[in-house]
């Protein structure tokens, strides 16, 4: 392996799994899993960050600091969809400053849109790379993130309601350490198609109409546990079945931003930054299926979910359905979150009950 560059990605819930796949057995570099991250993490990210940045700018600076104190060499940055696009050179000039040594690759200088360029980008990690074998597994790695996606989906739809507690967490973090290890993509489909058999073995107890609550929401803050304090977690456990229609894979993959905004013109004429479309349209199907409540997810400074929130209060005077919002920073209490979310909890069971 002399000469393989060793590369990280900051953490990002389930997602490095499928880099680790992607930068392994595509690119021909290696990957360092970037350890889990802690409040020390988060401490670190926010010590060295500007003011007023976003909570995710902190969390992935400190990410990064953890991810080359753990052997990596080289960190890879997403271009980002909004203020994120900036980020990437400014944490990298804060890292330099602090001394640390490594190459960054950043895919902002390279999104002309042009399949050359990224795959120049790639070279960086590995010159040798073979172009076909990337795409290959570039194509399998999209599937890997979709079924990532729907293994979430089904967890949160179904773990507040397991017999056996803890038998959907473990069924999950089975899954994901398989696909830690799989190197082809028919371990990758072998793993999916235990995990899904495993899981729906699993014996449940819900209700015949069991509270129902959308998650909306900035889209690092929205998906991330450790960066919500695991709110879907949280909502899960009270006995709730907890859907969030933001991921990767309808973000990114399967994205129909302008029917989209033809099924939400009546609350906004314009698209109004990365995940606001994504968000107001969740919002309404939400609405008017007849679930039980909305949470509504941000970092604090995050403009474009700023600029929402008067729509989804119309929304909410137009259906009827309750919205938490829920704001986060470096100082956000997990006790404080827990208060919030029973007193919602309560809420909507009792006008479940009433309606």
């Amino acid at each position: 392996m002399n000469g393989v560059k060793k590369v990280s990605f900051p953490s990002f819930t389930h997602y490095n799994y499928a880099f680790k796949y992607f930068m392994e057995n595509g690119v021909g570099a290696r990957y360092i899993m970037p350890p889990q991250m802690t409040l020390r993490t988060l401490d670190r990210g926010t010590k060295a960050s500007p003011d007023y940045v976003c909570t995710p700018f902190k969390t992935t600076l400190g990410s990064m600091m953890d991810c080359l104190e753990a052997g990596a060499d080289t960190i890879f940055m997403s271009m980002g969809l909004c203020r994120l696009g900036y980020y990437g050179e400014l944490q990298e000039q804060i890292l330099r400053d602090m001394g640390y040594q490594f190459d960054f690759v950043n895919l902002s200088e390279y999104s002309t849109g042009k399949r050359r360029d990224y795959i120049k980008a790639l070279k960086r990690l590995n010159p040798r790379m073979s172009v076909a074998k990337m795409m290959l597994v570039l194509a399998e790695t999209v599937k890997l993130v979709e079924q990532l996606d729907e293994a979430e989906a089904m967890y949160y739809k179904n773990c507040g309601f397991e017999k056996v507690k803890g038998s959907c967490k473990t069924a999950i973090k089975r899954y994901h350490t398989a696909v830690e290890t799989a190197t082809t993509g028919r371990e990758l489909e072998a793993a999916y198609k235990k995990f899904k058999k495993e899981f729906n073995d699993i014996e449940l107890d819900k209700p015949e109409n069991p509270l129902k609550v959308g998650v909306v929401g900035e889209f690092l803050t929205a998906q991330d546990a450790f960066s919500n304090l695991d709110v879907e977690q949280k909502l899960a456990d009270m006995g709730v079945e907890v859907y969030r229609y933001l991921n990767a894979t309808s973000r990114m993959f399967h994205y129909k931003g302008k029917n989209l905004q033809v099924e939400t013109s009546e609350y906004c004429k314009y698209d109004m930054g990365p995940t606001s479309t994504i968000n107001i349209w969740a919002a309404k199907n939400y609405a008017s299926h007849s679930f039980d409540g909305i949470v509504h997810i941000k970092s604090a400074g995050c403009t474009p979910e700023i600029d929402i929130m008067p729509v989804l209060h119309n929304i909410s005077e137009d259906y009827k359905i309750p919205v938490l919002y829920l704001t986060y920073d470096s100082q956000t209490s997990d006790t404080g979150l827990a208060t919030r979310l029973e007193a919602f909890y309560d809420m909507i069971s009792m006008r479940k009950k009433v309606l």
